[in-house]
Order: structure tokens, then sequence, then C-alpha cells
């Protein structure tokens, strides 16, 4: 990357890292249900095209193809065997791949948490990771049982431990309620990942909490999802409206709402196209005007709580608080 190319999205503070706001999400390079994995000369190509457009977050996880992602990661950034002092990598623990067709399962204890991490370090090839999110499976679509059922403070505790000795930069929290994150806050969170779009805002009071406390807020299924309960954006008439007005794609709006609606948020979003790949890092130079950002947020509907879900009769979803 040319030291004049500008990071898209701008930049906000990660782990001592300053990140690009548009980051890149390696989970569909490899294979999960659901997603096919990428050959790798493409994955390679991918991941080589998003640093050459200015991203230097990249979010993974070893349970991404078996490690696929972690491994496409290494032969395209590290080459030589080293990375970019300013690229940062953000893992995931909390699941693994089970054996045989059993998909991913949960893996929450302490130790397992532990032994996550030194599987990411050792197949991406580095001795530190910028930061790893925590997925709790309190909730689906993967739910802990029986004795996957581990305390918050065990888990927090093995994490900071792992950064004491180095080889984790941050602690980070992925699907966790609000009231997780206020009792982990003095084990210093510095990033959260939620399922969060303009259609599914039930966290919009953890959105308001990681922005005052300077926590990077990094959505999954950032344009809706598959699994029921995350309505897709892109098929919203208002979101379509407004990319017809802009000469841009639907998905592209739901992520520029995304970087427009508050400082902190931090996309992630994966492709497995080189085509998608340059849309999504080009979200950081589009503007919405006044206008389209009240007909985009007058898609969701604010309870009683002050949580926003989807308004009634939008996406097919009832009204209310969206439920994962």
């Amino acid at each position: 990357m040319s030291q004049n190319t500008p990071r898209p999205g701008g930049v906000t503070a990660l782990a001592g890292y300053s990140v690009a706001r548009v980051g890149y999400g390696t989970m569909q390079l490899g294979s999960l249900p659901g997603h096919r994995a990428v050959d790798p000369e493409t994955a390679v190509g991918i991941l080589q095209r998003a640093v050459e457009l200015g991203v230097n977050h990249f979010d993974t996880a070893q349970f991404y193809g078996d490690g696929f992602a972690n491994r496409m990661l290494r032969r395209a950034l590290a080459p030589d065997g080293c990375y970019a002092d300013d690229i940062a990598i953000v893992s995931k623990v909390g699941a693994v791949v089970g054996d045989g067709a059993r998909g991913l399962i949960t893996a929450q204890k302490p130790h397992e948490l532990r032994a996550q991490v030194e599987a990411n370090l050792a197949t991406l090839g580095i001795e530190r990771l910028a930061a790893v999110n925590m997925r709790r499976t309190d909730v689906g679509p993967l739910v802990a049982i029986d004795d996957q059922q581990v305390d918050l403070d065990d888990q927090l505790a093995e994490l900071i431990a792992l950064r004491d000795e180095g080889k984790i930069g941050g602690i980070g929290l992925s699907t966790v309620s609000l009231e997780q994150l206020q009792h982990a806050l003095p084990a210093g969170i510095v990033t959260v990942q939620n399922s969060y779009s303009l259609l599914e805002r039930r966290d919009e009071p953890m959105v308001e909490l990681t922005r005052r406390e300077r926590i990077t807020w990094a959505p999954y299924f950032p344009l809706g999802s598959a699994f029921p309960g995350f309505p897709k954006v892109t098929e919203e008439q208002a979101v379509r409206d407004a990319a017809a007005a802009l000469g841009v794609t639907p998905a592209q709006i739901g992520l520029a709402w995304l970087l427009q609606h508050a400082p902190h948020i931090l996309l992630i979003a994966g492709t497995g196209s080189l085509d998608h790949l340059v849309e999504n890092t080009a979200v950081g130079d589009i503007r919405l005007d006044a206008d389209t950002v009240a007909a985009l947020d007058g898609l969701a509907a604010v309870d009683g709580s002050g949580a926003v879900g989807v308004a009634a009769g939008e996406s097919g979803v009832g009204s209310g608080v969206v439920r994962a």
C-alpha cells in the first residue's frame, strides 16, 4: 500500500492500532454452514487487494474453515514471514470445529479459550493478536449447554492472563448483553461484536455505552442474515430508493449508514468477490444527507426500554425488538 493511500472510512483507535473504519472479515473465505470456501488463489488476491485499498484491520477466527482463513491471511499478508507493523488482526474464540459433520461446537472453558488463542497464533504465524473477541453462547444460533455454560468472570480472568503474557493486545466481547458488557468493563474491554444493522438495532443502548467508553463497535450481520430474526437490509424499499438516488448499491447504503451512525463503528463486512470488496471499501466516500438518514432511521422503532427494533410491518418480522 502506498503511504498516500487513504484508510477507507477514516480511522479510529483499536487496541493501540490506528485502523481503517472499513475493515475486512474473513468468515466468507473459510467454509462454514451456508458458506463454501473460496479457492486459495482467489482468497490471497482478495486479501492483498484489501491492503492495497487501505484496509489494515482484519477480523478472523481459527474456526473459519478450520484454519483456512488464517492460513490465507498468513500467505497473503506475510509471505516473507513478517506482517506490516500497522496490520491489526483480531480473532474470535469460544467455538471450535466439531468432529465429523457436527459443524461448530461451543468451547467456552478457560483452558479452551487459551488453546484457541494459541491455535490462532500458530496458524497466523504471529506472537500477538491485536485483540480477541470472546464469543459468548448464551443465545443462538450457537448455544452452550451443560458444562459449557461458563461464568463470564472465569473467562475474563483467562483473557486477562493472556493479555498480561503479551499474547493478545486487547479483550473484546461478542454476542453479549448490556449487563454482561457493564460487568466486564473493569477488565478493559476494547471492542464489542454483536449483530447490528439499520434494521436490527436492539443493542442501541450498548452502542451508546461503547461510544462513551471509547470501545469500538464492530457489528456482524451488518446487512442482515439468512438466520431467522436478522432481516435483510437490502430488501427494504427505502434502502433501494436511497441507492438509486445516489447511484450505488443497496448494500453500500446499509454499510454507509453504519459509518455515519456513530464514529466508533467499524465495518468488518467480508466477501469472496473482488468487485464486492471494492464496493465495500468505497462506502467510506458515501455521504447520506439528513433526509435520507431520517428515512433509514424510520425503518426501526424504539421500544419502551430505549432499544430499537424493526418497525411494525417492515421486513416481515413483526414489531418490537428483534430477538436473536
